[in-house]
């Protein structure tokens, strides 16, 4: 019999679910499957414990077994994107004991395999509209948007899609609206759905939100009927219905290709890093900077943020070869740089890992002087040009882009242009704030109001290529920056390749034989 377990942080074990057990067999291929929840955004260790379950226990359902009175056979560890990267969705571990040691003994081996179950290739179509919306807007009426978050365990709010803006217009109709199952969980799910009157600097104010699985969204859409917003009221804890109304007018089901039936075919993400060298970060000699290495290991921001994304990233690129950058330093031949290689090479800007790239950064602030202005443009333009360059021989790498910094930016137009024009191309730009800096402007280039950028031509975004978070609003609550980042980069990577009409290199064809079952 083999037991699933979910390794936590503190490093308890979960236990996830049990196989049956297969009598008097060295060889045994387990059939019944363990459910297991894939969250792109997080790294999900994984332990396997195989036991010899004594004859006399054999008439027993294996959820009672106390595992105690088994034998022991082995244990494998592995995170679970290492199994689902692979093409054939399978993985060899070799078993051994409790304390990671194997010894002269040969504890045999064990082979995961991973298949998804169809309701993560779900998707729901709605097309949603409003009715009589209260205006926020003095001179006009309201410029409205809808914004949906998932409700997790913890009771946060997790941001899934959100729909464009429509200008001017108390009653709005919104285009179609695609949500996958792997975003809302399932049908009984809650969701919020929250109507903001746009603003272009950020300053979104709420018309009214209302709570709806998407269940609930369906009977909706088949009663024509539509439910009320509603918004807080000045009693603590009291909700007040306004008389703005939401209706779905459009609801269907569709199969999709998920995320990963691209990633077991092959393809690939492939992750860059840009850092902030800027003098407002501080001395980093000085322990109040931005920049200082704490001698007892503990991280900083930069290194938190390159450590958080670059480790469940890591998974996903084969040669974990990263292109690295530092912007607005003055480097050793006494220039000003707004994009050089963070390890000072001065042919290739690629380091080996997540490790390479803590090293160079940590070397670069031994070798590069802190300077200005803030300027992403270069960055940007870099990264588009490797990831355009790759189009021409391999349409299976998708590029994400993490630029953390602490400042404002005096190149917001020439970065909006340049985001506009890498809109067309397979890559995703995380940006992460660090530092107590007024970060409003990158709320707009963010265009989670579903306002899409335009450049100073007006050419708009094709898509919206740009995540942003503050580190210091994330690090309060329950969600970490790197879920808060990474959350929607499966979207953004599917919205790509569906645009595109790209299709996984073969379809997966699932085996019965799997003892892991992915949703």
């Amino acid at each position: 019999m083999a037991v699933v377990y979910a390794k936590k942080k503190d490093g308890k074990l979960e236990e996830l679910g049990r196989t049956e057990v297969i009598l008097n067999s060295l060889h045994p291929a387990w059939i019944e499957k363990v459910t297991i929840a894939f969250q792109f955004e997080i790294v999900q260790p994984l332990v396997f414990h195989v036991y010899d379950v004594d004859t006399k226990y054999h008439n027993i359902p294996v959820k009672t077994l106390k595992l105690k009175e088994q034998d022991f056979l082995g244990e494998a560890t592995c995170v679970l994107s290492e199994i689902v990267t692979k093409q054939s969705r399978s993985l060899t571990l070799n078993l051994h004991n409790k304390n990671g040691k194997t010894g002269l003994r040969n504890f045999g081996a064990l082979t995961i395999h991973a298949e998804e179950t169809v309701a993560s290739r779900s998707a729901v179509e709605m097309t949603f509209r409003c009715a009589h919306l209260d205006n926020k807007d003095v001179f006009s009426k309201s410029d409205p948007f809808l914004k949906i978050y998932r409700i997790v365990e913890s009771g946060d709010y997790v941001p899934i899609c959100k729909t464009e803006v429509v200008n001017n217009n108390l009653n709005p109709t919104w285009k179609p609206l695609c949500m996958s199952m792997h975003q809302f969980g399932s049908k009984d799910n809650p969701l919020i759905i929250e109507c903001f009157d746009f603003n272009s600097n950020g300053n979104h104010v709420l018309i009214g939100k209302i709570q709806k699985s998407v269940a609930d969204l369906e009977k909706l859409h088949k009663g024509r009927s539509g439910a009320n917003l509603t918004i807080a009221s000045s009693h603590v804890g009291h909700e007040k219905v306004l008389k703005g109304q939401l209706f779905v007018d459009q609801f269907c089901q569709k199969e999709q290709y998920s995320f990963l039936d691209y990633i077991s075919s092959g393809f690939e993400l492939n992750f860059m890093v840009a850092v902030d060298f800027t003098s407002s970060n501080g001395n980093p000699r000085n322990p109040e900077s931005l920049h200082y290495i704490d001698p007892s290991g503990r991280l900083n921001s930069y290194q938190r943020a390159i450590m958080e994304v670059g480790e469940v990233i890591q998974f996903y690129d084969s040669d974990k070869r990263f292109p690295a950058w530092g912007f607005g330093g003055r480097t050793f031949d006494g220039t000003i740089s707004h994009c050089f290689n963070l390890n000072g090479s001065a042919s290739s800007s690629e380091v080996e890992g997540v490790e390479g790239i803590m090293a160079a950064y940590s070397s670069a602030l031994h070798n590069v002087a802190l300077a200005g202005p803030t300027l992403f443009g270069q960055v940007i333009n870099t990264a588009a040009q490797i990831t355009g360059d790759s189009l021409s021989y391999n349409s299976n790498k998708y590029f994400v882009l993490l630029i953390i910094t602490d400042g404002v930016l005096t190149d917001l137009q020439e970065t909006k242009d340049a985001l506009v024009r890498a809109s067309d191309l397979p890559l995703s730009i995380l940006i992460v704030g660090v530092g107590g800096a007024d970060f409003r402007q990158m709320e707009v280039l963010d265009a989670d109001g579903g306002q899409r950028l335009e450049s100073s031509t007006g050419r708009v975004a094709t898509h919206d290529i740009v995540q942003f978070v503050p580190m210091q609003e994330v690090h309060s609550g329950q969600i970490s920056v790197v879920q808060a980042l990474l959350e929607e980069l499966p979207g953004q990577f599917l919205t790509y390749m569906r645009s595109r009409d790209i299709k996984p290199r073969s379809p997966h064809v699932a085996q019965t034989s799997a003892s892991l079952l992915i949703h």
